[in-house]
């Protein structure tokens, strides 16, 4: 009855109003938030278990924007070091780029939106060396409003051009991951750094990267929210190593043929082998996405 005499005497909330709100709510627990520019109660955010619920109606769009986003904005939980959210945007037919490697741009705008609205909601974007050199990315948020997240490349042999935006535009802290041993310790803040910052810790060429590895030196850095962006060999990495809590794949549709594959992973002979995430599918506009969630408990890295 409340909830209906809300409707009638409120505005629904919409995808900007939606959108502010769960920006406000990152890392939050415990609290009500208001409706942007009021103080009129909006969203109710539980103690520790990551819960919430909505004190006043919101359109299909905006109610969308909550189930997809806010999961990924609740604090981790206790014992949890680090939180990490993969990506794919492939063709129909499970392909990221043709042959030679174009891949601008198989998803529409709204599933571009949808990307750039995870990197504002995570500490690090991450990508691997051949995404970096193929796609020269920005990983930043000119596509919504929020925070540029602090950009990690994964470049053993220093593979990436220095001409690069990565390495030239200054829009965000940037990490270079690269060849050699690690040094734990003290690192300096991220905060306001305009340089290139490069951290050896992937060993050295015999050795394989080691993704949990990955994942202890950013959160040496104080980076816990992961945002593992590409490309495909990178992506799948993370996933066989069991270290995806959430995969979004957004699928276009567009039939490429013959190109590259958007996972990379070990055969199975049996399709009970297979992996069989909780599924949601959200239908962007432009693409559809299949938001897919894993049990995964990090601990320790």
């Amino acid at each position: 009855m409340a909830m209906d005499r809300l409707a009638i005497e409120s505005p629904l909330l919409d995808t900007h109003s939606a959108w502010q709100l769960i920006l406000q709510a990152r890392d939050c627990a415990n609290i009500i938030l208001s409706v942007p520019n009021s103080t009129e109660p909006a969203l109710a955010l539980s103690e520790d278990d990551g819960n919430w619920r909505l004190l006043r109606p919101a359109n299909e769009q905006a109610q969308r924007l909550f189930d997809l986003f806010l999961p990924l904005v609740s604090p981790l939980a206790d014992g949890q070091t680090t939180s990490v959210i993969g990506q794919l945007g492939q063709s129909l037919d499970g392909r990221i780029a043709t042959v030679s490697g174009h891949s601008r741009f198989i998803n529409g705008d709204d599933g571009i939106v949808h990307l750039h609205r995870i990197r504002a909601l995570s500490d690090a974007v991450v990508v691997g060396a051949g995404t970096a050199v193929t796609d020269n990315p920005q990983l930043t948020v000119r596509r919504t409003s929020g925070d540029n997240p602090v950009r990690v490349v994964i470049d053993r042999r220093r593979r990436v051009p220095a001409s690069h935006h990565l390495f030239t535009d200054k829009a965000a802290p940037t990490l270079r991951l690269v060849a050699g041993d690690y040094q734990p310790g003290p690192k300096p803040k991220l905060q306001g750094l305009t340089s290139v910052l490069e951290v050896p810790c992937l060993g050295h060429d015999q050795q394989p990267v080691c993704p949990a590895q990955i994942l202890a030196v950013l959160a040496d850095f104080g980076l816990h929210k992961i945002f593992i962006e590409g490309g495909g060999v990178t992506v799948s990495a993370f996933l066989h190593a069991q270290l995806l809590d959430r995969l979004h794949v957004m699928v276009a549709p567009m039939i490429i043929g013959s190109g590259r594959p958007a996972f990379t992973l070990p055969e199975i002979d049996q399709l009970d082998d297979a992996l069989r995430p909780r599924a949601t599918m959200v239908n962007l506009g432009s693409d559809m996405l299949f938001a897919l969630e894993f049990n995964v408990n990090h601990g320790d890295l």
